[in-house]
């Protein structure tokens, strides 16, 4: 069995299909990190429909707890896959699947949107957001760095075509056909955040109209 069909299966364990294989880019600005682990390996969880069909022009409070949740889920994962490639003498680090590092950039530790797309799950769409074949931009990701040796799976071209239904749902007007405006965007986290119960930067319009299918 190959390293990359031994971790699919490791995955599995924890109901997690996404899965995909890949090379740090030259774009990831954390050399240190780029140079200690030259690979890695992006996996992620579907949003569930139910809890999205709550969403209408804002986020919910049941949105909230499952966003939590999956970030959660994905975080356990990572942990235990890291512990997984340690134990066959490579070395493994977990980047969070949610920690945001520079709120007004809105950056984390590391871009799991351009590690997704350099590991074939998907796309850049007009929303700014990894859309994947299947499950749209519906799906929320984390990255295990790693100096272990595999092939990298082959990236997905693709395009948003002529659907423009983010732009029109969009309730901060963030988003044309340029793509994504971040400071109208962080104005309106700012604004959800402060609606009773959230107190946090979400909002899950675009991910909620982004299915890939249709």
């Amino acid at each position: 069995m190959s390293v990359k069909q031994e971790i699919k299966e490791f995955l599995r364990r924890y109901n997690i299909k996404i899965i995909g294989f890949g090379n740090i880019p030259d774009k990831i600005e954390l050399l240190e990190i780029r140079y200690r682990y030259p690979r890695v390996v992006v996996f992620g969880y579907p949003i569930s429909e139910g809890v999205l069909d709550t969403i209408k022009d804002h986020p919910t409070l049941i949105y909230k707890q499952h966003y939590k949740t999956v970030n959660w889920l994905l975080d356990q994962a990572g942990y235990h896959l890291v512990q997984f490639i340690e134990e066959k003498g490579f070395k493994a680090i977990a980047i969070p699947a949610s920690q945001t590092v520079d709120w007004e950039t809105q950056k984390g530790h590391i871009s799991h949107k351009i590690l997704a797309v350099e590991c074939g799950l998907g796309y850049i769409g007009r929303s700014g957001l990894v859309v994947h074949p299947e499950y749209g931009a519906r799906v929320r990701y984390i990255s295990v760095l790693t100096d272990l040796e595999f092939e990298p799976d082959k990236k997905i071209t693709g395009d948003c075509g002529s659907c423009k239904k983010c732009i029109i749902s969009c309730p901060a007007q963030a988003i044309d056909e340029k793509g994504v405006d971040l400071q109208k965007c962080l104005a309106k986290l700012k604004e959800f955040s402060r609606m009773p119960g959230i107190g946090q930067y979400i909002c899950g319009v675009c991910v909620k109209v982004c299915n890939g299918r249709d």
